[in-house]
């Protein structure tokens, strides 16, 4: 059975755009997240994780977020993480807004559906690597745990639907640093 990482984008492999938007919509905004590079490089090369990227991108294809914009940035970050031999096998987007409060908008878990109660994956054994405790949430809600990014415990605060406090249950590492995240999963793998 494989295990996954599932990695959201904006806070976790981009650096988060500035408030109040939080939408990263400009080429001068992008830098991509220390060491990101470096430990989700060793990540894939050591640990048998299968990564998978899984992002809200509020109002993408209105005014406030472009779709060609979107994508310009969007192919550039992948292309950027497939030039040093980090591919993600698939990449899924959420375009609506919080009080859209559509299923596959994190945390709810609509957008992974061919992963649950699929025999091929360990959702027990996977992760899902955010910066925001919807990310948390999401990974409660697939039965995995969450590496927290924690820049900004505020981020996603209003948009969870369990209790702050249910959801330590669910974080097995909290940290700001992708050194400590490959060591945590590096330890783990170990087993």
């Amino acid at each position: 059975m494989k295990k996954i990482l599932f990695i959201d984008r904006d806070g976790t492999i981009v650096k988060e755009a500035k408030a109040p938007d939080y939408v990263l919509d400009s080429f001068e905004e992008l830098e991509f997240y220390p060491e990101v590079f470096r430990y989700l490089g060793k990540i894939v090369r050591k640990l048998d994780y299968e990564i998978v990227m899984v992002t809200n991108q509020d109002g993408l294809g209105t005014k406030a977020l472009p779709t060609e914009t979107f994508w310009n940035i969007h192919n550039k970050i992948i292309k950027a993480f497939e030039n040093e031999g980090i591919v993600f096998s698939k990449v899924f987007i959420d375009d609506s807004y919080p009080e859209d409060k559509k299923p596959t908008r994190k945390p709810g878990i609509g957008m992974v559906t061919e992963y649950i109660d699929n025999p091929k994956y360990n959702l027990k054994k996977s992760f899902m690597i955010g910066d925001r405790l919807t990310d948390i949430e999401f990974a409660k809600n697939l039965g995995a745990k969450g590496i927290f990014i924690n820049n900004d415990e505020a981020l996603g605060a209003t948009e969870i639907n369990s209790k702050r406090e249910e959801l330590d249950a669910f974080i097995a590492l909290q940290t700001t640093s992708w050194k400590k995240i490959y060591k945590f999963l590096n330890k783990t793998n170990r087993y």
